[in-house]
C-alpha cells in the first residue's frame, strides 16, 4: 500500500513507473443519531478502503469527507455537497490522476446519496479513457442479514442502526456512545424513493433501526465480507483492463 498521508512525491513517481491504481474513500458529513459521530460514513469508507489498499497494493487517497447528504439536513451538523459539486470533484480527481499517469481509480463509497454523482463521473471519465471502478459496500445486504439480530428499518436501509454501529465499533470504538444508542422504526411514507423527501419529515432521532445489539465482532464480520467481495470485483476489473496485480 502507498498512502498519501505518509508518502512524498518521489515515492508516488516511482510507484507510477511500476503501474499504480488509486483508491478514494467517499464519505459524508451527516447525522447518525445521538450515539455516532457526524463523520461516520467517512470513517467507515476510509477504514475499508485502507484494508483494500493494503491487500491490493493501491494508492490510498485522502477521503472526500463531504457528500450529497441533502436528505439529512434537518438535523444540526449535516453539511452537503450538491450532486453537481460532488460529480465535479470526482472528475477533477480522476483527471488529475490520469494526467499523473495512474492507471485507474477505485472509489469506495460509504454514503447512499453519493452513488449517482459518482457513477456519472465514472461514466464521463471512462469516455475520456480513464477507468473507474465504483464500489458501494458490495455484499452488505447479504452479510447484514446473516449477522443482525435486529430487523432493518427498510429493505437494504442501514443508517445508525445495528449494522453501521457494529462497523464503527470495529473501526473506531472510542467514537461510539452506546449509552445514547436508542432504536427508532419510522413509518416510511408511500412516496418514499419516488420524490425528494427530507428524512426528518418522518424521523425524529436520525436512527433507522435498532443500534443496541451492535458489537465489534459483528462489525468485523461485516467489514471482512465487504473487503472480500470488493477484492473479487477489483480482480475482475484488473483483468478486464489488463492492469495486472
Amino acid at each position: 500500500m502507498i498512502s498519501a498521508s505518509t508518502s512524498a512525491w518521489p515515492d508516488i513517481e516511482a510507484a507510477i513507473d511500476n503501474g499504480l491504481i488509486a483508491i478514494l474513500p467517499v464519505g459524508a458529513m451527516e447525522q447518525h443519531g445521538a450515539h455516532l459521530p457526524l463523520d461516520t460514513d467517512t470513517v467507515l469508507a476510509t477504514g475499508i478502503a485502507r484494508r483494500l489498499a493494503e491487500a491490493e497494493g493501491l494508492f490510498l487517497l485522502p477521503a472526500l469527507a463531504y457528500g450529497d447528504a441533502w436528505t439529512a439536513e434537518g438535523w444540526a451538523g449535516t453539511l452537503s455537497f450538491s450532486p453537481d459539486t460532488l460529480r465535479s470533484g470526482m472528475l477533477d480527481i480522476g483527471r488529475g490522476l490520469q494526467r499523473m499517469g495512474v492507471l485507474g481509480l477505485v472509489t469506495l463509497n460509504g454514503h447512499f446519496g453519493n452513488r449517482e454523482p459518482i457513477a456519472l463521473a465514472a461514466r464521463t471519465l471512462a469516455e475520456e479513457g480513464f477507468s473507474v471502478l465504483h464500489l458501494d459496500y458490495p455484499g452488505l445486504e447479504a452479510v447484514a442479514a446473516e449477522v443482525a439480530e435486529s430487523k432493518p428499518a427498510g429493505p437494504g436501509f442501514y443508517h445508525a442502526d445495528e449494522i453501521e454501529t457494529s462497523m464503527m465499533l470495529a473501526l473506531a470504538p472510542d467514537a461510539v456512545r452506546m449509552d445514547l444508542a436508542a432504536p427508532e422504526y419510522p413509518e416510511f411514507p408511500p412516496l418514499f424513493g419516488s420524490e425528494p423527501l427530507p428524512l426528518a419529515a418522518f424521523n425524529t432521532s436520525g436512527v433507522f433501526g435498532d443500534p443496541r445489539p451492535a458489537t465489534a465482532e459483528k462489525g468485523e464480520r461485516i467489514i471482512s465480507a465487504i473487503v472480500g467481495n470488493a477484492r473479487r470485483l477489483i480482480a475482475l476489473w484488473r483483468d478486464k483492463w489488463e492492469f495486472g496485480a
